[in-house]
């Protein structure tokens, strides 16, 4: 019997509601005439989610980022929303007052309207954010052709490196562990680059449950193997890694809460893409190629190493 755990729930709600053939991607899709409309829900959960340091205005914030994330990496932009909060009966007014601010600053960020929602009383903090907006298409998981080259918009590990310094006290130099919890407790998404960019992506997905996640599904879904030879990080990550006993590449690839695209393109866009990067101010990174094959390999010190998906997975 095969272990339960997030694929097999999933592919159970699938098959009782009759949807034999799903092909998991960052958002639903369905026509409402002659329109594309796109919806997403993402849920963040307190103990799961949030380090104590966090505050309850940067926890309705990510709450949103996280799902904007999702439209981002489909080069869709989000028009509407609805959030569905769970809150302790021990909250205080001024904490509730605080989520209230994230909220309304995260719609002002990203332009969206918020229609309304669900609120809730439980034992701990849970967000749900659902999105809605509109498109002629959106840009695959599938898709990557051979001799695309692979992109990632930022760097991967700082989120991994801050979630270690503030959970368990790792030591680091104060410019990097400013970084690092800066990643944690304010995260970015590629919203505007994934919009202005979605017609050059071969293939796409957020990144949001680790490096490692993303690059194994895109490259399964485009039956390609994705080679990496560039390790997308901070220089300063790998003297904190170093500094604190902690595998650099775990963090890079395996630790999550990034809200990056990973992105294949053809070699004909590389050039207009680190154009609109550099206009836009993103931290764009080639970090390898599609060839023939299957899988994910990845050059590190000149060594070929399969690189398996070990990123998030609820109930692992």
């Amino acid at each position: 019997m095969k272990k339960l755990d997030e694929e097999k729930i999933i592919e159970i709600f699938q098959k009782k509601n009759q949807r034999k053939s799903f092909v998991p991607e960052d958002v639903e899709v369905f026509r409402i005439g002659n329109e594309l409309c796109i919806s997403s829900i993402d849920t963040l959960v307190e103990s799961t989610d949030v380090p104590p340091q966090m505050k309850f205005s940067e926890i309705a914030r990510k709450s949103v980022v996280s799902a904007v994330s999702d439209f981002a990496a489909k080069g869709v932009r989000p028009s509407f929303a609805i959030i569905s909060v769970i809150i302790p009966r021990k909250v205080s007014l001024k904490k509730v007052n605080e989520l209230a601010s994230g909220f309304a600053n995260a719609a002002r960020e990203f332009n969206i309207k918020i229609l309304g929602g669900d609120t809730n009383e439980g034992k701990e903090i849970a967000i749900s954010v659902a999105l809605f907006g509109f498109a002629k298409k959106i840009a695959k998981r599938s898709g990557a052709k051979i001799n695309d080259r692979i992109f990632v918009t930022g760097e991967f590990g700082n989120s991994a490196a801050g979630l270690q310094i503030l959970l368990r006290g790792k030591k680091a130099d104060n410019t990097f562990k400013k970084t690092a919890i800066n990643s944690v407790k304010k995260p970015q998404c590629r919203l505007e680059f994934g919009v202005k960019n979605q017609n050059k992506f071969s293939s796409s997905m957020d990144s949001s449950d680790g490096l490692s996640t993303c690059l194994n599904e895109m490259a399964k879904q485009s039956n390609k193997q994705f080679f990496i030879d560039k390790l997308p990080a901070n220089p300063k990550l790998f003297e904190f890694a170093s500094k604190n006993g902690l595998d650099p590449v775990d963090l890079i690839f395996n630790g999550g809460e990034e809200y990056e695209i990973v992105f294949t393109a053809s070699p004909r866009n590389v050039k207009k893409l680190q154009v609109f990067a550099k206009k836009s101010k993103t931290n764009l990174i080639e970090i390898g190629r599609v060839i023939q094959g299957k899988g994910v390999v990845l050059l590190n010190n000149d060594k070929k190493i399969i690189l398996k998906d070990k990123g998030w997975r609820h109930f692992k």
